[in-house]
This record gives structure tokens, sequence and C-alpha cells, in this order.
């Protein structure tokens, strides 16, 4: 079994997706009918969908999407982590159609201003309501905002963060300072996880290897180790350099030297365990 722990889908008719530049092969519909057969023929069975925009509609989409069909197994969602009811609103999203489907919010702190906006009281109040009603928080953040991460999970042991992308580390520079240091430092605190996805996003577009992958991927298991570490295809953002079961493939053979049972946490135990699938 594989589970597929980080993708999206987005209809560009229904909300737009700012992020995507005018001319980028990403700025059209990405459905999950468009998944689901390449899903299929890599042997993907399950996949956790996670969002893209900061805006509360989405969500529900989300969840309703998840409860019509089996490929989805669970879905990170958003909610604004400062709002004063961030309780009573995460209760309201697990009663909505699919609402069982929930088992974790992000925020895109990649785009805050403040390297320490994880640490502010409010941010915190709300991560402890994330924590309280049984979900997890992904970490989408950019190198520098690494120790703020590590501090937050340190000051919160009884949430169980997931850092996406493996904190996007410098892959098209080849360097592993600070990142490697910075990633060591929160993979110390038993509560952290990380998904090894979107790392072909961070290469150098035209001209990556595998071996320019693997210091990265070599760190991370060093850091975490497989029991912590999980799949994610961050399709369909990778398609701008590989196709599905390319990324999947690529993923297999940066593992290769794990033994059968540490890829099955990679593949479908961590994500499983983590997320409650």
């Amino acid at each position: 079994m594989t589970v597929d722990a980080h993708h999206h889908v987005w209809d560009l008719s229904v909300r737009d997706q700012s992020w995507i530049p005018e001319l980028s092969p990403l700025r059209r519909n990405f459905t999950l009918t468009d998944l689901v057969p390449e899903a299929r023929a890599a042997g993907v069975d399950r996949t956790v969908l996670v969002q893209t925009v900061t805006v509360p509609e989405e969500t529900p989409e989300f969840l309703e999407l998840a409860a019509s069909h089996d490929l989805i197994a669970g879905v990170v969602g958003w909610t604004d982590l400062t709002r004063p009811d961030i309780a009573e609103e995460l209760a309201r999203l697990r009663e909505l159609p699919g609402g069982r489907h929930l088992k974790g919010i992000r925020h895109q702190v990649q785009g805050e201003a403040d390297p320490q906006w994880l640490l502010r009281p409010d941010v915190l109040r709300g991560l402890a309501a994330v924590a309280e009603a049984g979900l997890v928080h992904d970490l989408v953040v950019l190198p520098h905002q690494l120790p703020a991460c590590t501090e937050a999970a340190a000051t919160l042991p009884q949430l169980a963060f997931v850092l996406d992308h493996l904190g996007k580390p410098p892959i098209a520079s080849g360097a592993l300072k600070p990142w490697a240091p910075d990633l060591h430092a929160l993979a110390a605190l038993p509560n952290t996880y990380a998904k090894l996805s979107g790392l072909i996003t961070e290469a150098a577009p035209d001209s990556w290897s595998v071996d320019d992958l693997r210091p990265y991927t070599e760190t991370a298991l060093e850091a975490f180790g497989p029991h912590r570490l999980m799949f994610g295809s961050d399709w369909p953002v990778c398609t701008a350099t590989a196709t599905y079961g390319e990324v999947l493939s690529l993923t297999r053979e940066l593992t290769r030297g794990l033994d059968a049972g540490e890829r099955a946490d990679v593949f479908d135990g961590t994500a499983t365990r983590v997320y409650g699938l």
C-alpha cells in the first residue's frame, strides 16, 4: 500500500490561484479526475489533500470532495488560527459533510513577513486549539523560519507538527547550512515529522539530477528517521518538472537504501499513523 501524503487540486473557474504566475503551465485546472488515473497507475491507494489558498470556503469544498471519493483519506485544510472562536470553528468543520476527513490545519507561514509569526500569542493559542481538536498542523515554511517552528513545537508538545517539503531547502544552490542544522534541531523534538515532498521544485529547473536531491533526503533520514518521514507527490506543482509517476519513482530511488520496514513507513505507515488515516 502507498499513501501520497501531500497533493492539491484546484479549479480556476471556482477560485483563482494568485500564487501561480500568468505564463506558468500550472495555470490551468487540476482536478481529482485528472489525478485518479495517475495515482492508481502508480499504485497509490490513499492520499492527503492539502489546502492551497487562505480562504474559508476551500476547506468545506475539500471535505465534501473527500467524502465523494475513496482515494482521499484525509484533508489538511485552512482556518484562521488567530480567530477568537477557533475551537468552535474547528468543531463546525468536523460537522460538515466529509468532516471526518479533516486531519490537519495549515497556514501559509512562508508568506508571513514576520519570521516569528508562529510564536505570536494568538497563533500559539490557535495551534493549541488544533491540538485539542485532535488535529495535526502542517508547516509550510522557508528555511529561515525553521527556528520558529522548533520553538513552537517545543512550546506545544501535545501538537504533532508536519514539515512540508523539508522546509524548502536551497537545493538549486547546493547549500546545506544553515538549513541542515536547523532541520536537525526541529527533528530533535518527538512531536515533529516531515514530508519528502516538493524537492524537485527547489532544484535547478532544467538541470537537476537525483544526486542533487540526495544530500537533502539523507539529511532528513538522519534527522527524523524513516518512522517520522512520509512521501508526498506535491501534485500538481510537481508537474512543472516531472510526472506523478516520476516523482514517486524518484523518491523510491532516494530511499532505496532503507530496509522493507523502513520503506513501508515512508510510503504508508508514517502518514497513516500521524494523520489517523
